[in-house]
């Protein structure tokens, strides 16, 4: 403005020095002859031409000079600026260069700088953008420092955010500083001008950073300090889904955020927080706790509705059916919603009569309808436990008639432990085989070794306890025990003919056939050359131990020709002690000799 109040002085003061008489310079110059005056005919007056020189300088411009002059909006085209710059004619600017500013109008003054004298046909061109650009950094410096609110045109979108026009730059607004909350149409701001704020210039490159984000923060700033002023325990207030997450809902309270954990959105239990609510919903939520500073707000949405529980039929009592949809699955059971955020639980032990362990996934999944009894109910607690398997007889009332002592049946083996097996002879009916009642005859260290889970197996009651829900089964009494009749086939000094199998620290094993293999001492692999046998050796062997109990049998080769050399040497005996008997004088013949010795001795003697 005082530019312009000191070019209409200086125009003022030129039209009083020149009077209505004076010759106009512009017709001055189009009627002046340059010949004449170049050849001396023509003569001008020196006082005038210094009159002349004045006028020009203190109303046209310099067109050679290239700095940013200011220019006045004469007209406008539906593509064109007319601008006059007081030069000898007009200039033309392309409205392109003032899409930053669409309220553009004639009387504005805008700054320009010559870009062509003189085009094609005559015209004087000029360029906004270049004297916006020349004079932008130090403008944009300047909005720096101070902190001022500029404006801006969003020109197009680019990786991380925005492209806008401030004063001819191109500054660079990132995604996250166009809004205090998530932007999801980046495309709704392009073409738009809005206010900014100047928040980084970095001078070697060039670059600047603008934000909108901030000028909002400011106003929210001073709401958010009022808000958390007010707030309360319990207190109910409208909000906005400003973001949502796997875990819970975060609402917008007026520049306030607050979350709404998942487990407080529904009484019901939910997957994700997107099936309650949805971004930008309005809805109403109370306040359930915050910390000290009243930075982190924990907020409620179900709360603002009555308890299931509260509303559920005081009809239902233990021992009642009801149905529901199984929500949740454990390992140890399943959750069955019964009525709208009422659940309760099956544990895994409820699902069936059976006593083998399983997991609950083997009886239901997640989405199914089920009928189930109430166990127990804690209307305070807000507890329910339920039961599948109460929905069946119990297979264990008349046990006694189905499986008696002594009887034969056919199961199916569920598992294993280190002292036997579990069989299930029905759903619910599970029996314990101990591993000593496998077999009559092979060793089983475990399990495992006889027979693998799902095998068919015939098994026989041994014992049944109805009270403790137990059943003792043996495979082994399914068949006749071999060892009743081995007892009798091997039994002591009886002799049997083997070969050594395998060589062990102390002796060696002969397998006599499938289910008895004997052990041999080591003293009694003795041979009576007085070598030893070796695996793979062929002999004789006697049986000097046999236990149908322990399934245990002693044999010994030695014994074999030790017990034909004392047969030899007591023969010896016998023969040698006859021949003594022969040889040695009778009773009779010692009674001659002794009555001859007496007669003679006497005198008798003829």
């Amino acid at each position: 403005m005082a530019e312009e109040k000191k070019q209409a002085e200086a125009v003022e003061a030129v039209e009083a020095k020149v009077q209505a008489p004076v010759q106009d310079p512009q017709e001055f110059l189009e009627n002046f002859n340059w010949t004449k005056y170049e050849q001396g005919i023509e003569q001008v007056d020196d006082a005038k031409l210094q009159e002349f020189e004045q006028l020009v300088a203190e109303n046209f411009v310099d067109t050679m000079d290239e700095e940013v002059v200011q220019g006045t909006v004469v007209y406008i085209t539906d593509r064109e600026a007319i601008i006059d710059i007081n030069a000898k004619s007009e200039g033309v600017i392309s409205l392109n260069e003032f899409r930053y500013n669409p309220d553009l109008k004639v009387g504005d003054k805008v700054e320009v700088l010559i870009d062509i004298r003189e085009d094609k046909s005559g015209q004087l061109v000029l360029s906004h953008r270049k004297a916006r650009t020349i004079m932008a950094w130090d403008r944009v410096n300047a909005a720096h420092d101070k902190e001022e609110i500029v404006n801006g045109f969003v020109k197009c979108r680019t990786k991380g955010g925005m492209i806008v026009d401030v004063f001819g730059i191109e500054a660079f607004l990132p995604g996250s500083q166009i809004d205090v909350k998530p932007i999801r149409d980046y495309d709704q701001y392009v073409g738009k001008t809005m206010e900014f704020k100047v928040v980084k210039i970095n001078h070697e490159f060039k670059n600047v950073v603008v934000s909108h984000k901030a000028l909002i923060e400011a106003d929210i700033e001073e709401q958010k300090k009022e808000i958390i002023g007010q707030l309360e325990k319990g207190q109910v207030l409208e909000g906005v889904v400003k973001n949502i997450t796997s875990y819970g809902v975060f609402i917008d309270l007026g520049g306030v955020d607050g979350l709404v954990h998942i487990t407080d959105l529904s009484w019901s239990r939910i997957n994700h927080p997107n099936e309650v609510v949805e971004l930008d919903q309005k809805l109403n939520v109370v306040i359930l706790d915050f910390d000290d500073n009243k930075s982190r707000i924990q907020l409620g949405l179900k709360q603002l509705e009555k308890h299931p529980w509260e509303a559920l039929s005081d009809e239902i009592k233990i021992g009642d059916k009801v149905k529901g949809k199984v929500v949740v699955i454990a390992d140890y059971g399943a959750f069955i919603e019964v009525a709208e955020g009422v659940e309760g639980l099956i544990h895994v032990s409820e699902m069936s009569w059976s006593t083998h362990l399983r997991s609950a996934q083997d009886f239901v999944k997640v989405g199914d309808e089920v009928e189930a009894v109430v166990l127990t109910m804690d209307r305070d607690d807000r507890k329910m436990s339920l039961g599948i398997k109460q929905m069946t007889p119990d297979p264990w009332t008349d046990i006694t008639t189905k499986y008696p002592v002594a009887s034969k049946h056919t199961g199916i083996v569920r598992n294993f432990t280190n002292f036997g097996v579990f069989v299930e002879l029905e759903e619910g009916i599970d029996g314990l085989i101990y591993i000593s009642d496998l077999s009559w005859t092979k060793k089983i260290k475990h399990p495992s070794e006889f027979v693998t889970v799902g095998d068919k197996l015939e098994v026989e009651v041994l014992e049944l306890d109805v009270e403790g829900r137990k059943l003792s089964l043996g495979h082994k009494q399914t068949t006749d025990n071999p060892w009743d009749k081995y007892e009798t086939e091997f039994a002591l000094n009886t002799t049997h003919t083997g070969t050594i199998g395998e060589v062990v620290d102390k002796g060696a094993t002969i397998d006599f056939n499938e289910d008895i293999q004997a052990f041999v001492p080591t003293r009694h692999l003795e041979k009576e050359d007085g070598s030893k046998l070796g695996k793979g050796d062929s002999a004789e062997f006697k049986i000097i131990e046999f236990n149908k109990e322990f399934k245990r049998v002693v044999a010994s080769h030695t014994a074999i020709f030790k017990a034909e050399e004392q047969r030899n040497v007591k023969a010896a005996v016998k023969k040698a002690a006859a021949q003594a008997d022969e040889a040695k004088p009778t009773l009779g013949d010692a009674n001659e000799a002794l009555q001859a010795l007496k007669d003679k001795m006497e005198g008798k003697t003829k």
